[in-house]
């Protein structure tokens, strides 16, 4: 399991920035099955499940996680499926908290 699960997002400070790509390279090195999407500033995973209800039950878990680190992410819900987007609207791009939140995420699973 990634040490970024023993993380807690944080405020970041005025002027913070986006991470750069060597940043971006290690951090989703700790997140297997997250992707960088092609404009580069959002990670995205999709979680399969048999029915309507484990992945509403995923997605309620998801919530409380979220609610938590008050770091929330876009999020695709169908009957089998929901895929999970992230990115720090106040960085314009991809910060660590979007990372800690994914390896969060995927320790519910």
């Amino acid at each position: 399991m990634s040490r970024l699960v023993e993380r807690k997002c944080r405020e970041l400070p005025a002027g913070t920035t986006a991470l750069d790509a060597g940043q971006l390279k290690l951090l989703l090195a700790e997140v297997p099955g997250w992707a960088l999407e092609p404009d580069g500033k959002r990670i995205a995973k999709t979680y399969e499940f048999s029915n309507f209800h484990q992945t509403m039950e995923f997605v309620n878990a998801l919530a409380w996680v979220v609610h938590v680190q008050d770091h929330h992410p876009d999020l695709e819900v169908s009957y089998k499926r929901c895929r999970v987007v992230y990115w720090t609207h106040s960085v314009g791009g991809l910060s660590e908290n979007d990372f800690v939140c994914a390896a969060r995420i995927d320790a519910l699973l």
